[in-house]
């Protein structure tokens, strides 16, 4: 048997785009399956050993609902046999997903289990109704992964989400660093938010408009700000007294989502910053939500 297999299983909530991400893996190099009941996981795996596959990525959902709690039991078991395992969970905010299957029309694989949902009259409730139930029964494998939050991003940024969070070491914490903009929402991945909209805002500069905080004029204006260094210095302290602990608890990924009114200078600048200070110890990610879908790794 091969030890070096890695795999990766995608879950999440229906309509959040896991085959997006399955298509970014299966142009990276892995060997993708989608749909695989539970059942058959590990016998899936001991055969994809025994073919020496390297890398494997297997997408599950809520249409095998009834197993679904197996699969927490059986990733603790494909561990302790030395193989890699990931688990990423892509997920949307309800309203994000209503949308999503309205404008397809599709039907929500639980449609069938939600009293009215065949009324026409209550189709919206019924929708409704489905997607709080799929949060309930993927509630244990939410826990147990990495949640991407899909609500406002494009398929090719999350594609680049997927890619760049598999590029990282699987033996270590990795740190995620994201800005975005309060009025789009607040990133449903985030482990920790921190609000830097009280901070003097480039906006209202005329020249710094325009640009954004990774740009040197308004990294300038942010430094020569008083309160700009104490949210710095206190958002770097929290962190280094806590990663050490989430370390030990065997935390694969941190997200750390810094937000202010447009998600493009104080956000940013403060993404850029803390990742670069954190850099040196800790595998580091930045994301900018609001910037076009700038992903990437120092």
């Amino acid at each position: 048997m091969s030890a070096g297999l890695e795999l990766v299983l995608i879950t999440g909530m229906s309509g959040s785009g896991k085959s997006v991400a399955l298509r970014a893996l299966e142009d990276a190099g892995y060997y993708c399956v989608d749909n695989l009941p539970p059942e058959l996981l590990l016998s899936f795996v001991t055969l994809e050993e025994q073919s020496a596959t390297p890398r494997v990525a297997i997408a599950m959902d809520v249409r095998s609902a009834a197993s679904l709690p197996q699969v927490p039991a059986q990733l603790a078991e494909l561990a302790q046999r030395g193989i890699a395992v990931r688990s990423l969970f892509l997920d949307s905010t309800t309203d994000t997903l209503v949308r999503r299957f309205s404008e397809t029309r599709r039907r929500h694989p639980l449609s069938a289990r939600v009293r009215g949902a065949a009324e026409a009259t209550d189709l919206h409730r019924a929708l409704v109704d489905a997607i709080e139930l799929e949060r309930e029964l993927l509630a244990d494998l939410r826990e147990r992964a990495h949640v991407i939050d899909t609500s406002v991003i494009r398929p090719a940024q999350l594609q680049a989400h997927v890619k760049s969070l598999l590029s990282a070491p699987s033996n270590q914490v990795t740190l995620v660093f994201e800005s975005f903009a309060f009025k789009r929402g607040i990133p449903v991945d985030a482990d920790y938010v921190f609000d830097v909209r009280m901070l003097p805002n480039p906006h209202y500069e005329p020249e710094l408009r325009d640009l954004t905080g990774a740009d040197a004029p308004v990294i300038a204006f942010l430094q020569a700000q008083d309160e700009v260094e104490r949210m710095y210095t206190h958002i770097e302290g929290f962190l280094t007294a806590w990663l050490p602990a989430l370390a030990r608890d065997h935390r694969s990924y941190v997200t750390v989502a810094l937000g202010c009114t447009g998600g493009q200078h104080r956000s940013v600048y403060l993404v850029e910053r803390l990742a670069a200070a954190f850099g040196a110890q800790w595998t580091t990610l930045r994301r900018h939500r609001e910037l076009e879908g700038r992903t990437h790794a120092p």
